[in-house]
């Protein structure tokens, strides 16, 4: 018989992340956010959480996303490329947060994020890079010369929950996005002990052209159906 993934609520999705959890939250200029599963995790008031997400200041306008879980004190570390707001006049709560001493931030570019969320899905123990030589971003790495150029070890990126956002799931898992929604859902899917998906419809297994299918159903761990007027 095939696998039903599907919960019937966000509140029972998320019941057990727990306060220390490490969660990927796939998110990319307001797009692609699993927001229900976030309001979620705010009323349920887990603490100490450690973020790995592309940019927690919220900016593009977007209302619900990553800051509502620093603004209720409930992140201790975030690991992200961006972290401040796209205007500067305004001050983002991780920044105020980190200003203040209550948050930690480990800065990683862009590309070596995607690339160590990807390692960890793939089971990669590692890779070099020339990105950051020279930066900050070398400091306790592992340096090594590869083809006459120098680069640094980096490791992949590991969590505990992953939240995703997609367009149509079957009852099986797997997953169709919608245009830039895809951006950071797919990699992200992969990387984490238990994913969540976010999803706008739910189909009957069979229904999803598998041409379109992008993050099959062996990484997914559960798929919740976000109401009509909350998409």
């Amino acid at each position: 018989m095939a696998i039903n993934k599907v919960v019937s609520s966000f509140k029972e999705a998320i019941a057990d992340v727990q306060d220390g959890a490490t969660i990927m939250i796939a998110e990319f200029t307001a797009r692609g956010i699993a927001k229900n599963l976030i309001l979620a995790l705010r009323d349920k008031g887990t603490k100490n959480l450690t973020v790995i997400c592309n940019n927690p200041s919220g900016g593009w306008h977007n209302p619900i996303d990553v800051p509502i879980l620093i603004e209720a004190g409930q992140v201790k570390k975030v690991i992200a490329c961006w972290v401040v707001l796209g205007s500067p006049a305004k001050v983002s709560a991780v920044e105020k947060r980190y200003m203040a001493g209550e948050i930690e931030i480990e800065l990683v570019p862009q590309g070596t994020l995607v690339e160590r969320i990807r390692a960890a899905g793939a089971g990669i123990g590692g890779f070099y890079t020339p990105t950051g030589v020279g930066t900050a971003a070398e400091e306790g790495k592992e340096k090594r010369f590869i083809d006459g150029r120098e680069m640094l070890l980096e490791l992949p990126l590991h969590a505990d929950f992953a939240f995703i956002k997609a367009h149509k799931a079957d009852k099986m898992g797997n997953l169709v996005y919608r245009k830039s929604a895809r951006n950071y859902n797919p990699v992200m899917a992969t990387a984490a002990n238990i994913t969540i998906a976010e999803v706008d419809e739910i189909v009957e297994i069979g229904e999803l052209d598998p041409e379109v299918i992008v993050t099959p159903g062996i990484c997914v761990d559960r798929i919740v159906q976000a109401p009509k007027e909350a998409r």
